[in-house]
């Protein structure tokens, strides 16, 4: 949802400071089945069901994320000279890169309990790379109590369960939960978030069933869009041969999530996204913040001949890889989170297929990514040691054979505070089997990423 609504957050900025005392009480306290925004919320997946924080009245906290990145990137590629149409010059040349800063990102979050076991959320981009205004990313309400219903069977069935509501993140896989977006990215122990980035946030509703053995099964049905429209859609599907239509989108996950001792967690799940007609499916695109990689694997001459509206970079996405899934998608995805004592594993296996409008059969993706994280000193763990090795292999419309992309990063990490953190890493990502007429035929980029966050 772009915002136009610089007088919506300028109101909210100015109704913050006319409560500020109340506010800064607030802010002493926690909220209600609530994942902190700081170090705290780190290997915190969907919130749980402890009951932990007593009910003392409305709430607001003003919270936000600031990040600041130094790139020190280089790129290569072996493609051959080639135009396009609208552009002038070799539109398979690469972005000559030097070291420097990139343009910061940050966020702006309200979380406030409205009632007993009901909190809300709304999330600002106050300054991203994809778009240099303010832009509301989206909201929700979650109900973990329906106490306004006085029945006490409704109370005991919410002991186990949470209804989310809203236009939120699809929580499809675990990934998301650990991903940096835009200004936030205190979660995410490296800089970029994976090859495939699967990441959206569309309007519908989420029911949680948490079971006391570890055991939580989700489902979900939404709009499956990003940009919501009521127009009636005109366009041909090339598979059904009619009129496009607007279905709904269904998501769900299964998993096991256990604290076995002081030592040891496991968390296994397993989940899907499902929808097979779409205005513009943006699964493997909805990112509104765009990549923490600068203008790597980029071109200069299609850069100059893009009209740019409310995208400050012309393409946003540099060094991730989308499908191109915009009419249908079926996509499920394994993950495997182990902590032992300061060292974590967290892999993923995900399968995709879809296609888009124009075409009349679908496509496949595959992604496979692992991370080994080291924590330490013991009890306290604000500094890491992190490798992470990603793949995407995928069939694209009229390339032959089948592309694949290989990410191998490693990273370092303090967090100061539980509020700063700096990380720096190591990136290398190599293009293979695109064609000698593709700007990523024989690519590369690699180099040394800094960065600092602040989240509170």
């Amino acid at each position: 949802m772009k915002t136009t609504y610089t007088s919506l957050l300028r109101t909210l900025f100015i109704a913050a400071l006319s409560i500020s005392p109340f506010c800064l009480r607030a802010q002493q306290s926690s909220l209600q089945f609530f994942r902190p925004n700081d170090q705290r919320g780190i290997n915190i997946f969907e919130t749980g069901k402890q009951d932990t924080v007593a009910f003392t009245g409305l709430k607001v906290k003003i919270g936000g994320n600031f990040e600041l990145s130094f790139q020190t990137l280089r790129d290569q590629n072996t493609a051959i000279y080639a135009t396009k149409t609208g552009f002038s010059g070799n539109v398979n040349s690469l972005i000559k890169l030097t070291d420097g800063f990139n343009l910061p990102m940050a966020n702006l979050n309200v979380d406030v309990q409205l009632a007993d076991g009901i909190r809300l959320n709304l999330t600002s981009y106050l300054a991203t790379r994809h778009h240099e205004d303010t832009w509301v990313k989206g909201g929700y309400i979650q109900f973990d109590k329906l106490t306004f219903l006085h029945s006490d069977l409704i109370d005991q069935i919410m002991k186990s369960f949470t209804v989310k509501i809203g236009q939120n993140d699809v929580d499809y896989g675990d990934q998301h939960f650990r991903r940096s977006d835009g200004g936030n990215t205190i979660y995410n122990p490296f800089v970029e978030n994976y090859i495939m980035d699967e990441f959206a946030t569309e309007t519908g509703a989420e029911v949680y069933y948490h079971h006391p053995s570890g055991l939580f099964l989700m489902g979900g049905v939404t709009n499956g869009e990003l940009n919501e429209t009521v127009v009636a859609p005109v366009k041909i599907d090339s598979a059904t041969k009619k009129v496009n239509q607007y279905a709904p989108a269904f998501h769900g996950k299964i998993g096991f999530d256990k604290q076995l001792n002081a030592d040891t967690r496991i968390r296994l799940s397993g989940s899907f996204y499902s929808v097979s007609s779409a205005n513009s499916s943006t699964l493997f695109g909805g990112d509104r913040t765009g990549s923490h990689y600068y203008y790597v694997m980029e071109n200069q001459n299609v850069a100059n001949g893009t009209t740019l509206s409310n995208a400050v970079d012309y393409s946003p996405f540099s060094g991730r890889f989308n499908p191109g899934f915009s009419e249908e998608v079926h996509t499920y995805m394994g993950n495997l989170f182990l902590k032992y004592k300061g060292l974590e594993f967290f892999g993923t296996y995900e399968n995709a297929k879809g296609r888009s409008i124009t075409e009349s059969t679908n496509r496949r993706a595959t992604q496979y990514a692992a991370d080994v994280i080291y924590r330490f000193p013991e009890n306290k763990e604000n500094f890491w040691l992190g490798v992470r090795y990603n793949t995407v292999t995928a069939a694209l419309q009229g390339i032959t054979p089948d592309v694949t992309i290989n990410r191998t990063v490693g990273s370092a990490g303090w967090f100061m505070t539980k509020n700063i953190m700096m990380k720096v890493e190591y990136v290398n990502q190599v293009y293979k089997n695109y064609p000698d007429t593709n700007i990523l035929n024989g690519g590369k980029f690699d180099g040394v990423m800094l960065e600092a966050a602040i989240a509170f």
